[in-house]
């Protein structure tokens, strides 16, 4: 006669076979969609072609200081100077994040079979994540803009955390630096005030960011399922903590004084404005939906997410 505790391991194997099986079927769709839609950005978009004058370098709506007392005193000329200085450190932001996620998905796989379409996705993805970093480095070169790195104390943590980091707080994080980002650009590459050349690097990460975030999505709900409870509650607390510096990473101070403005003054504003606070929060929602439903966003993690400005 079978005990309940041998029909609850024999239920506990079918149930890990059930998810191994979808994570396989995810991957091949993934790799199918990756022979399909894939670019080389040194080859898609015209690198050479002068910035066309009057258009911006990020929709309007989209630059930190849109709708303040400030936006209303600067020239036009000054908004749009902005805003390329804006898109130069976003990109710049994009570059540090997409190193950081390079190595979690690395260490993700590091002990899983290769042979597995897990496991070949997850090196097509670094594949499109080393494009990309060089996709957005050369664009900020194109411009007239220098590069903006995150300040040392996020540089560091950053560090640490791809170290400690367990693996559904290293998928938790990765969405986050994702959606955001893809929520902005999905405004960005259709707006014909934008500049072609913003455009056209925009549209190849949204459409190969699109597989990225199903990939790790698929792989959040699995882990959450699957985890252990300690490793639930410290992917808690790390994906609040990770929100609250990715929130303040996202303005790079210095581009304020790069384009003539008071950098203290500058950052009030943005602070007090319920216009950014609003954008921010439009930009995470679909992403706080999703961790709200499979039980990120609990207890003292929540809070932190709410002290970033990213859930309202």
């Amino acid at each position: 006669m079978t005990t309940m505790t041998e029909a609850d391991a024999l239920a506990g194997m079918r149930d890990a076979l059930g998810l191994l099986k979808d994570r396989e079927q995810v991957a091949e769709r993934l790799l199918d969609s990756s022979a399909k839609h894939s670019f080389d950005p040194d080859k898609e978009l015209d690198w050479h072609a002068p910035f066309e004058e009057g258009k911006w370098f990020w929709p309007p709506e989209l630059v930190s200081l849109y709708g303040t007392p400030l936006w209303r005193r600067m020239s036009e000329e000054q908004r749009i100077q902005l805003s390329q200085h804006e898109a130069a450190a976003l990109a710049s932001l994009g570059i540090w994040f997409e190193l950081i996620l390079m190595q979690l998905l690395v260490r993700h796989v590091y002990d899983k079979a290769a042979t597995s379409a897990h496991v070949r996705y997850a090196l097509t993805e670094i594949e499109d994540e080393c494009r990309h970093s060089k996709m957005f480095a050369r664009l900020i070169s194109r411009g007239d803009t220098p590069w903006y790195p995150v300040a040392p104390v996020h540089h560091n943590l950053g560090r640490l955390f791809k170290t400690v980091s367990t693996t559904p707080g290293s998928f938790t994080a990765t969405l986050l630096g994702e959606e955001v980002l893809d929520w902005m650009q999905r405004l960005t590459f259709p707006d014909e005030r934008v500049q072609p050349l913003i455009r056209g690097v925009t549209r190849i990460h949204v459409v190969e960011e699109a597989r990225h975030v199903r990939y790790a999505r698929e792989e959040l709900r699995r882990q959450m399922v699957t985890a252990p409870r300690w490793s639930q509650e410290f992917t808690r607390l790390t994906s609040g903590e990770f929100a609250r510096v990715f929130s303040v990473a996202f303005i790079n101070p210095q581009v304020y004084e790069n384009v003539g403005l008071n950098k203290k003054e500058a950052m009030a504003q943005v602070k007090a404005s319920g216009h950014r606070r609003e954008v921010m929060q439009s930009g995470a929602k679909k992403l706080t939906d999703f961790l709200d439903d499979i039980g990120v966003l609990r207890g003292v993690g929540r809070q932190m997410w709410r002290s970033s400005g990213l859930l309202a």
